[in-house]
């Protein structure tokens, strides 16, 4: 048959490059995302288990859903495998991974698939179920199919490259005593029996009242162990480490006094949400929050900004005006790169923190005020009073309470966190859902410095939401698609999602023939560029020409190859 033709001919050598086993970190890689490699018979132990606890029924649906979720990942692989065959065949990576993975042998007997069309028909028969095998093990003969995880990856895995809901059924299966399994598989609606069918797809309804019941328990819990502590945009931000939490503790004591707090740490770690957590967890939550970033306003301006400035004080001062601090009177001013405050600003400032008042450019009345301050800097404060750029007793009243916050390299185990926290921020801005982020993209962002810190991290989110199509997961190309660059900070993400120059400290500290290599090399004549092109050919010419293979032999992405190929004038 041609459709069998189709089959046969579409290899499977593309999918098993995508399989990559990194035992020095306890990884198996399908493409980007991490697999497991587990016993059939720990498989048909689980099997076994939920069937004796939840009954035949939920079971089902369990493993169904398992196996939905499975088919619904892997179906992500078929544009990026095989961007250039025809959908037909591109479809075909399904039951060729249900192979490659040790669950079947699927071997197609008819397929009518149009997917502009959202047309499908189609009839496998499976040989050597993993499932029909630890069924009769356990159970001996079943009254009834029960393949059901790969029935429920089949119908994933259909759905997602179609598009619509598409459900497999098995019209004979080996768990009952037949040669093979056969299953058939068309749109929801012409199944008799639709809405049964699609029932054991759904979540299962107690299930998820029980977590739900679970996580208000743990809420109930949380509220209660902190009822005596304020709760604010701070505390209820996210973050789980240590060093996060230290923050949350310092800010917390603060907040119950009127003490002026000194922030300092590195561009990006989020100091502003600090000061506002501050502001909110404290009396003065009703009144003003004012934020100004002291580096946006020119030096001859910035003392009018902030203090204010009566009419006539300047050619340009039509009409008297409040500044900053008035508009912050019995609330909070908050006062990012207060470094860059001018000499008088800095005069100015000294005086509101010692008496409580102030006067506004070219007025001669003092005018009380009730501001708390919180200042801000990401350069070394003390430094600049040793090079004369700013007053040290100024200093020393700013620094009565000062807190560090500590840069995202330090607190990586809130990567996750945070990832997950911005992934919703802009699926809600861009109207879009995606499936989160890679299993190798994750790993990238948990290895990667973060000179950028909290903001870099949620810039990257953000592009890695705009690139990514609905339903599909953010891989490593789209989250960094300017690793293209070699520039790139982010250029020696190898392919299994860590770092080159943690890989090479890795290799100095173990011993190492890389290193061994390097010394050889620079102690004869070498020439960067001349082993580069060499392993660029050798990798071309072991792919057949093939840029995608050869990229992944070199440890790169495809188009960083290509701009390395372009260059070399290969291409």
């Amino acid at each position: 048959m041609a459709i069998t033709q189709t089959f046969e001919a579409t290899g499977i050598s593309d999918l098993l490059a995508q399989i990559r086993f990194d035992s020095e970190h306890g990884k198996i890689w399908l493409n980007e995302q991490r697999m497991l490699m587990i016993h059939s018979s720990g498989m048909g132990l689980l099997r076994k288990e939920l069937i004796e606890t939840l009954g035949i029924h939920r079971a089902k649906g369990f493993l169904m859903r398992f196996g939905y979720h499975a088919g619904w990942k892997d179906a992500e692989l078929v544009a990026k495998v095989r961007p250039n065959m025809s959908k037909e065949a591109a479809f075909f990576v399904g039951p060729q991974l249900h192979g490659i993975k040790g669950m079947v042998v699927a071997k197609p007997v008819t397929l009518q698939l149009d997917v502009d069309a959202g047309t499908f028909n189609g009839e496998f028969d499976w040989f050597d179920s993993y499932e029909a095998d630890v069924h009769l093990h356990d159970f001996g003969p079943a009254d009834e199919p029960i393949c059901w995880t790969l029935i429920g990856y089949a119908s994933g895995y259909t759905s997602f490259f179609m598009g619509r809901n598409i459900i497999f059924k098995e019209t004979a299966c080996a768990g009952m005593g037949a040669d093979h399994c056969h299953i058939v598989g068309k749109p929801a609606e012409e199944w008799e029996d639709q809405e049964e069918l699609e029932r054991y797809l759904l979540p299962d309804r107690i299930a998820d009242e029980l977590f739900s019941l679970q996580s208000q328990l743990s809420e109930l819990r949380d509220n209660f162990r902190n009822s005596d502590q304020s709760e604010d945009l701070l505390f209820n931000s996210v973050g789980q480490s240590g060093a996060f939490k230290n923050v949350c503790q310092m800010i917390r004591r603060a907040s119950t006094s009127k003490v002026t707090v000194l922030l300092q740490g590195e561009t990006g770690v989020g100091k502003e949400v600090v000061a506002r957590g501050l502001h909110q967890s404290s009396d003065r939550a009703d009144k003003p929050f004012v934020a100004v970033n002291c580096a946006c306003i020119p030096p001859d301006l910035i003392e009018a900004e902030l203090f204010g400035v009566e009419k006539g004080a300047f050619t340009g001062a039509t009409q008297s005006r409040e500044g900053k601090f008035e508009r912050a009177n019995g609330g909070t001013i908050f006062l990012d790169e207060v470094v860059e405050l001018s000499p008088r600003a800095q005069a100015s400032l000294l005086r509101v923190l010692q008496e409580s008042e102030m006067e506004r450019v070219g007025d001669t009345r003092t005018r009380r005020i009730d501001v708390r301050v919180v200042a801000a800097a990401n350069e070394d404060l003390e430094q600049a009073v040793s090079d004369g750029k700013f007053r040290a007793d100024l200093f020393y009243r700013l620094n009565v309470y000062p807190v560090h916050i500590p840069p995202l390299r330090e607190r990586t185990e809130d990567i996750p966190l945070l990832v997950s926290h911005f992934l919703e921020k802009y699926h809600t801005l861009y109207n879009k859902r995606t499936q989160g982020v890679s299993d190798m993209a994750m790993q990238a962002l948990m290895h990667y410095k973060w000179p950028g810190n909290i903001r870099e991290l949620e810039n990257m989110i953000e592009r890695g939401v705009i690139l990514t199509d609905n339903n599909h997961t953010i891989d490593l190309d789209a989250f960094f698609p300017s690793l293209s660059e070699p520039t790139h900070p982010l250029n020696s993400i190898n392919r299994q999602g860590v770092l080159a120059q943690q890989i090479a400290s890795n290799s100095a500290e173990t011993g190492l023939s890389q290193s061994e290599l390097c010394e050889q090399l620079l102690n004869d004549e070498f020439s960067l560029e001349q082993m580069e092109e060499q392993l660029i050919r050798r990798a071309m010419d072991r792919s057949d020409g093939n840029v995608s293979q050869a990229a992944r032999l070199l440890g790169m992405t495809r188009p960083q190859l290509a701009y390395r190929l372009k260059k070399l004038e290969l291409a």
